[in-house]
């Protein structure tokens, strides 16, 4: 494998709710993103992760059991423990979860390709799988710059600008 090449990750997708792009649309734009993401911050670890593509509901659910605050949000990212997985067996990075409405909406407000906000989105949730956070400033610096430099790889301008 080459110095920063990742390995294959598995990419788990399940269309609950909300108008989403078919699967078949779907699969390939996670599958992208998530390999531009962990060549960039060099994970070569094999593994698998899942996806959810839901409604703002069922967002504003997992919102407020988890992170105790009860509205939609365009995506929550839930990392798995390491001791969640046996000694050998490829790694589960964990889950991340995308809201239609709001991923739709901030879309049309932001005058950005739906294609791309969800590539973002993707991005972003997976960065929160591998560990990274926007707490502090520092770490929102680091992260948003990791976020245009994986875009940029994928032909998508910078989100924040």
């Amino acid at each position: 494998m080459a110095d920063g090449e990742a390995s294959a990750i598995e990419i788990d997708c399940t269309i609950e709710a909300g108008d989403w792009p078919v699967e078949k649309a779907l699969q390939p734009l996670a599958e992208r993103a998530v390999a531009a993401a962990a060549a960039r911050i060099q994970n070569s670890s094999a593994g698998s992760l899942s996806v959810l593509f839901t409604d703002d509901a069922r967002m504003q659910a997992l919102n407020a059991q988890f992170r105790g605050k009860d509205k939609p949000t365009n995506v929550l990212s839930f990392p798995a423990l390491e001791s969640a997985w046996p000694p050998g067996a490829p790694r589960h990075f964990g889950d991340i979860a995308l809201g239609y409405e709001t991923v739709s909406r901030e879309a049309k407000e932001e005058d950005k390709l739906f294609e791309h906000h969800l590539t973002h989105l993707v991005v972003h949730g997976f960065l929160h799988l591998m560990g990274y956070d926007h707490e502090t400033q520092e770490e929102a610096v680091e992260m948003e710059q990791l976020e245009r430099e994986i875009l940029e790889s994928l032909a998508i301008g910078d989100p924040y600008a």
